[in-house]
C-alpha cells in the first residue's frame, strides 16, 4: 500500500501523461461497466477456487461482507492451510502451523482495511466506505492505456488503481506492504448474475529496489462465485487456536537451561526424537537448514521465497514434523520453514539446526532469565510474570510484537527480536527522516550484523536514552541502517532491539494478554561494549576468515583486508578459544591495546599489530 506522496511520485516516475481527468468520470465508468446500480444490491459475495504459488498448489476460499467492508480468506498449499481476516476492526492470521495471531499493530490494521475495501468493491460507488481519490492521470502500459488514481480508503493506506481504458474495469491495483509493494492484476471477467467479477488474478511483490521474486507470485483462479451468501460476524471472527501444544512436565511449567552465544538464544531441542540445535527468535518462524531437514527426516516443498535482515533473499520450502520438544514444551505437527541460513553457524562460531519461533511465544507464556540462562516455558494458565516486573503492552505485525518507545526524545515504534545478536538497529526511513547519522555523529558503514540475505551493513553510534514501558535503557551501542533492501528498510517501524539489550533483563511475554514484562538484572546499568578492533570474523575451520573490514578502524590502519585469513591472536591459536571469546575480548579489551595478529593473504604468511581504538564513544553524554 502506497502512501499518497509515495503513490503520485510513482505516477509521474513511470512517466504518466500531465492531463489529469476526474476520478469521479473514471470511476463512474467503472462501475457502468461492472454491471452499473446492481453492485448496490448486492451486500456480499463468496468465491471459491484454486492457488498456486511457490510451486504448490491448492483450494482457495474467500468471503467478503460489502456492507460491513469485511473479508475472510482461507487457503490450502500443498500439506499446510492457512488463513487470514479482518473483523472491520482488526486483522487476524491463522499461520500454517495453526497459531493464530491478532495483527492489531497500526500498520497491519491500516493495510488490511485497504485490502478489505478493494475486495468490496467500495470503489464503485456503494455507500459502503468513504475514501479520497487523486485525480485520474492517464498511463500506457505493454501496449494497453490506464486511467490511474491513487485511493485512499478511510482509516487505510492509500493504494493506486488501475482501469483499463478501453472497457472501463479494474485491471490491477498496487498497495505497500512494509517495503514492498504488491501489484495484483485482474481478469478473466465473467457475467455473474448481472455483474461482472474477476475470476483470475495474478499478484506480485516487488522490492524498494525494483526486484520481483517470480517464487513470491500468488495466483487465484475461481471456479465458482455467488453473490450475496449469507454472512455473520463469526465469518470475520479469527478462530481459535488449533490445540497442538502442551507442556508435558508436572504443573504444566518446564524450565529450559540455553547457552547465551553472540546474545543469541542456543537451546537443545528434539525433533521427531531426533536431536536438534536451535535459536529461540520471537519475531522467526519455526525452521530449519536444508542439511538438518535432512539429517531429521523433514520432507520439504514447494519453491517458495524468504527473507530477513540481509539484503537478499533465499528459497523457501515448507515440511511438518510429527513433534518438535524443547524441554517439556512440546509442539504437535509443527510446520517447518526449510532455507538455507547461509553461513550462519560461521557467524555465530556455533553450529545451528534452525530456529524455534513465534508459535512457541504465541502458545505458551514465555520467562527469559538472561542471567541464570533459563527459559521458563508454562501453559497460558500457569504463566506468572517475574515479580516486580514493569509490564508494557505490545501489538503484532506478522509475527512480530511491536512496541511504543521513546529514543532521545524521538516516538518510536520498536519491534522485540531475540533473533538479533545487536542490541539497538535503527530503520533507515526512521534515520533518514530524522536527521540521526549527523546527530549521532555515526561512524562509517560497516558490516554490523549478519542474516538470511547475508551480511548487514550499519553505521555504529551509541544512543542516549530509551525508554520503553516507563523503563529507562541507557548505553545503548547500536547502528543506523540506511541501505533501501531487507527488513531494516521497513518505514513502518523504527527500530529492532535485540538480544544486546534484551540480555540486561529477565524478559517475558505474555501474547494471549499482549503483554511484554522487563525486569533489569545485575547487568541492566552496564554501558553496552562494542567491538574496537572494526574486523568482522567468520569461522573457517581452524582460521577466523575476513569478511569486512571496517573504513578508519584499527583493523584498517593494521592493512587487513576482506578474505584474510587470521590464524592467531596474541600469539594464540584461534582454535584455543570460541568465535565469540575473539569477538569478546576484541570489544572489551581496552583502546590503545596492542593485539599480534597473524594471518593468511593467499598462501602468504603475513603479521600485524593491531591496536584497538573506539569507533563510537565509550559512553553516550
Amino acid at each position: 500500500m502506497l502512501r499518497i506522496q509515495m503513490g503520485l511520485f510513482l505516477l509521474s516516475a513511470l512517466g504518466f501523461a500531465a492531463a489529469a481527468e476526474d476520478s469521479a468520470t473514471v470511476l463512474a465508468r467503472a462501475k457502468t461497466a461492472s454491471g452499473a446500480a446492481r453492485w448496490d444490491a448486492i451486500r456480499s459475495w463468496h468465491g471459491d477456487g484454486t492457488i498456486t504459488s511457490g510451486g504448490l498448489s491448492g483450494e482457495y476460499q474467500v468471503t467478503v461482507d460489502m456492507t460491513g467492508v469485511r473479508s475472510v480468506d482461507s487457503y490450502r498449499l500443498g500439506s499446510v492451510d492457512g488463513a487470514e481476516g479482518f473483523d472491520g476492526t482488526r486483522a487476524w492470521e491463522r499461520d500454517p502451523g495453526g497459531a493464530v495471531a491478532t495483527l492489531d499493530s497500526p500498520d497491519a490494521v491500516r493495510r488490511a482495511r485497504s485490502q478489505a475495501w478493494v475486495d468490496a468493491r467500495a470503489y464503485l460507488g456503494a455507500p459502503r466506505d468513504s475514501a479520497t481519490f487523486s485525480a485520474a492521470v492517464s498511463r500506457r502500459l505493454d501496449g494497453r492505456d490506464y486511467r490511474v488514481i491513487v485511493a485512499t480508503p478511510r482509516d487505510g493506506d492509500p493504494l493506486t488503481l488501475w482501469f483499463a481504458a478501453d472497457d472501463g474495469l479494474l485491471a490491477r491495483t498496487q498497495q505497500r506492504h512494509g517495503q514492498d509493494t504488491a501489484t495484483t492484476t485482474l481478469d478473466d471477467y465473467r457475467d455473474v448474475d448481472g455483474v461482472r467479477v474477476p475470476f483470475h488474478s495474478i499478484t506480485d511483490m516487488t522490492d524498494a529496489a525494483g526486484r520481483t521474486d517470480p517464487k513470491r507470485r500468488v495466483e487465484i483462479r475461481f471456479e465458482h462465485v455467488a453473490l450475496n451468501a449469507p454472512v455473520t460476524d463469526a465469518d470475520f471472527a479469527a478462530p481459535p487456536m488449533r490445540d497442538a501444544a502442551r507442556v508435558v512436565d508436572e504443573g504444566g511449567v518446564t524450565r529450559i537451561p540455553f547457552q547465551l552465544v553472540n546474545n543469541h538464544i542456543f537451546v537443545d531441542a528434539r525433533i521427531d526424537g531426533k536431536p536438534a540445535r536451535l535459536i529461540v527468535d520471537t519475531a522467526g518462524y519455526n525452521m530449519l537448514t536444508p542439511a538438518a531437514a535432512r539429517r531429521l527426516g523433514v520432507a520439504a516443498q514447494g519453491q517458495l521465497s524468504a527473507a530477513g535482515n540481509g539484503e537478499n533473499r533465499t528459497e523457501l520450502a515448507l515440511g511438518r514434523a510429527h513433534e518438535l520438544r524443547v524441554g517439556g514444551a512440546v509442539l504437535d505437527e509443527p510446520v517447518l520453514y526449510v532455507f538455507d541460513l547461509g553461513r550462519l553457524s560461521d557467524v555465530e562460531g556455533e553450529d545451528v539446526d534452525g530456529l524455534v519461533g513465534y508459535e512457541m511465544f504465541r502458545r505458551f507464556g514465555v520467562v527469559i532469565d538472561y542471567a541464570a540462562g533459563e527459559l521458563v516455558v508454562s501453559e497460558p494458565a500457569r504463566f506468572t510474570p517475574p515479580a516486580g516486573a514493569t509490564a508494557i503492552a505490545f501489538k503484532m505485525s506478522d509475527s512480530v510484537p511491536i512496541v511504543d518507545a521513546d529514543l532521545d526524545g524521538l516516538p518510536a515504534r520498536i519491534s522485540i527480536d531475540t533473533g538479533s545478536r545487536t542490541s539497538l538497529t535503527l530503520h533507515a526511513p526512521f534515520v533518514h527522516a530524522n536527521g540521526l547519522v549527523a546527530k549521532y555523529a555515526a561512524a562509517p558503514e560497516a558490516v554490523t550484523g549478519w542474516g538470511v540475505g547475508g551480511g548487514v551493513r550499519g553505521r555504529p553510534a551509541r544512543f542516549g536514552t530509551l525508554t520503553i514501558g516507563g523503563v529507562a535503557i541507557r548505553g545503548i551501542a547500536g547502528e543506523l541502517f540506511t541501505g533501501d533492501k531487507g527488513s531494516f528498510a521497513n518505514p513502518d517501524l523504527s527500530a529492532n532491539l535485540g538480544g544486546g539489550v534484551l540480555r540486561r533483563f529477565t524478559v517475558a511475554f505474555d501474547y494471549a494478554a499482549s503483554r511484554m514484562y522487563l525486569l533489569a538484572n545485575s547487568a541492566a546499568p552496564v554501558a553496552d561494549g562494542f567491538d574496537r578492533s572494526g574486523l568482522w570474523l567468520l569461522r573457517d575451520g581452524g582460521a577466523l576468515a575476513v569478511a569486512d573490514v571496517a573504513a578508519d578502524s584499527a583493523a584498517a590502519a593494521a592493512g587487513l583486508r576482506s578474505g584474510d585469513r587470521i590464524v592467531s591472536l596474541r600469539g594464540e591459536a584461534v582454535a584455543t578459544r570460541s568465535l565469540a571469546q575473539w569477538r569478546a575480548l576484541l570489544r572489551d579489551s581496552p583502546a590503545g591495546s596492542a593485539v599480534a595478529v597473524a594471518y593468511l593473504r593467499g598462501d602468504a604468511e603475513r603479521t600485524a599489530q593491531l591496536t584497538l581504538a573506539d569507533r563510537i564513544p565509550p559512553q553516550r553524554r
